[in-house]
């Protein structure tokens, strides 16, 4: 499987997207217009490793809620991530067996190496 999980409205996702050699062949999934089913993250946890691994910090809402002051399971990861699309570490790109979570440049050029 080739594809990529986005934001369209995000400019880090359109200029990792854009950085990328080719884009042929991976079907783009933006995850406002098209939320992630429940398949869809269990099998990104299965490449990733963990929920955790999915899960972006970053989200305005995770500061809004506090939520860095709590304990969260990997149950809590999956259900926030199901509940709100900014609680997915952006893009997620995923070639065959591999994924390459967020915008962190060596993650993006690990996914760069692999094309």
């Amino acid at each position: 499987m080739k594809k990529i999980y986005h934001l369209s409205t995000c400019d880090t996702c359109r200029k990792i997207i854009k950085s990328l050699p080719t884009i042929e062949g991976f079907e783009l999934q933006n995850i406002k217009k098209d939320p992630l089913t429940e398949a869809d993250v269990d099998a990104l946890k299965d490449l990733a490793g963990s929920y955790e691994a999915l899960f972006s910090r970053k989200s305005t809402l995770y500061k809004e809620r506090g939520l860095k002051d709590k304990q969260l399971t990997e149950e809590d990861y999956k259900n926030l991530i199901m509940e709100h699309y900014t609680f997915l570490s952006r893009p997620v790109i995923v070639m065959g067996d591999k994924v390459f979570v967020g915008n962190n440049p060596k993650t993006v050029q690990a996914a760069i190496d692999n094309f």
